[in-house]
């Protein structure tokens, strides 16, 4: 039988626990530190957040994602939290997550519905960037994951690229260094199997036309989704008034083809429901966010989720 399912990425935006942890700089999102990070804020971010992955994609699936990509979350206590919230615990999730060197302890992470996807393998890959001064610049690592989707074989790779602090241009080489790390994951995975169907989602800090997706990271054998969504002035995340889809799921062209036995891509989605968004003033529309400057909205993420749509043939 045919299945519709949904696989989806989302940027949780400083998913921290209560607790200071003295490698990482997460002082701030403690009860005594400038976010007054409480147990009870902790709690309802928390909440907000299952409530929203267990709306992604309902519109054409029964069935709630079968894996998304998550970036922004401190450590295994907040996925277990997350995983474990009333709206998730039913379908049951489980996680794949390293700790990276991130100075400010913020990682990537993969959750998957246990009964739909089987867990073979997962690995990390720390980017390696060196700064103007010789020094190593600590960001997220990259987080490859191997699996089987509905019994079919798949791989996904995770990312949360380096961000545009001190302007896109300036940063540009770090992202472009993510890309070429990503293209190295990708040729090993092509050594182990050639005819691989590969997922490659994150939030990448760069859109679909910039130099490091559409130069350093897209080839032939690849279709970003995504392009057509910018193409149209849609956007996952807003600044200074503007859009932009830093978001995106890219998948091989091999996904896209109507083999037997094989998995098949529908379409594309930003998932912004009215619930996320702001719903007056000048940040109308814009994904309600848990803060503010210092003021705690209480809402869910600066970004909204993105999410895909496949078919089992």
């Amino acid at each position: 039988m045919h299945k519709t399912f949904s696989i989806a990425f989302y940027n949780l935006e400083n998913l921290f626990d209560t607790a200071h942890d003295e490698y990482t700089l997460d002082k701030d999102f403690t009860p005594e530190g400038e976010f007054q990070w409480s147990q009870d804020r902790y709690n309802r971010k928390i909440q907000n957040l299952a409530n929203v992955i267990s709306k992604i994609g309902r519109k054409q699936s029964e069935l709630h994602p079968i894996f998304l990509g998550v970036a922004e979350v401190e450590n295994d206590t907040c996925l277990k939290d997350l995983i474990n919230d009333a709206k998730l615990k039913p379908y049951p999730y489980d996680f794949v997550h390293y700790n990276s060197p991130d100075e400010r302890g913020i990682d990537v992470a993969f959750l998957y519905q246990k009964e739909h996807f089987e867990l073979l393998y997962s690995d990390n890959y720390p980017l390696m960037l060196i700064d103007e001064a010789g020094d190593r610049d600590y960001t997220r690592d990259i987080l490859l994951v191997h699996g089987k989707l509905f019994g079919k074989l798949v791989y996904i790779i995770v990312n949360h690229w380096p961000s545009r602090n001190n302007g896109a241009k300036y940063s540009s080489y770090k992202r472009v260094q993510a890309a070429k790390l990503v293209n190295k994951i990708i040729e090993d995975i092509y050594k182990e199997n050639e005819r691989a169907e590969i997922i490659i989602m994150g939030d990448f800090n760069d859109e679909p036309n910039s130099d490091s997706i559409k130069n350093n990271l897209m080839s032939d054998a690849f279709f970003n989704p995504m392009f057509e969504m910018q193409q149209n002035k849609k956007g996952s995340v807003r600044y200074s008034n503007k859009w932009y889809i830093f978001d995106q799921i890219i998948m091989s062209d091999n996904l896209l083809n109507n083999s037997p036995n094989q998995l098949k891509f529908i379409s594309a989605d930003i998932f912004d429901d009215h619930f996320l968004q702001e719903p007056k003033g000048k940040r109308k529309g814009s994904p309600k966010r848990t803060f503010v400057g210092k003021w705690h909205l209480g809402g869910f993420s600066d970004h909204f989720p993105v999410l895909a749509y496949f078919k089992t043939l």
